[in-house]
């Protein structure tokens, strides 16, 4: 169920209906809204937080932080640093080498 939510304040990002920088309701509130549990909805800003879609901020809620697009270029950017620690690259390495690609 709580992907389910998840897909559905994805598709609003997605839709422009929510933009960056905009706050969503309080999770009590989606619930409601949506006919579900709290927990469910809490389980799915967490995944979108995770996913780099959804920020969270002490004393502001939730904001909308980036589009889909954002998503994928950050799941590519932990792809590439799974890689490289298995193949004994610190993060330093790492930054270095992106930073001389042209």
């Amino acid at each position: 169920m709580f992907e389910q939510v998840a897909a559905e304040i994805r598709r609003a990002i997605l839709d422009g209906e929510a933009k960056p920088g905009d706050r969503l309701p309080p999770a009590k509130d989606l619930a409601a809204e949506l006919g579900v549990n709290t927990n469910t909805v809490l389980r799915s800003l967490r995944l979108l937080r995770d996913e780099g879609l959804l920020e969270f901020r002490r004393g502001r809620g939730v904001t909308v932080a980036g589009t889909p697009e954002r998503t994928i270029v950050l799941e590519r950017a932990r792809e590439l640093i799974e890689v490289a620690r298995r193949h004994g690259y610190r993060r330093e390495e790492l930054l270095r080498m992106i930073e001389g690609m042209p």
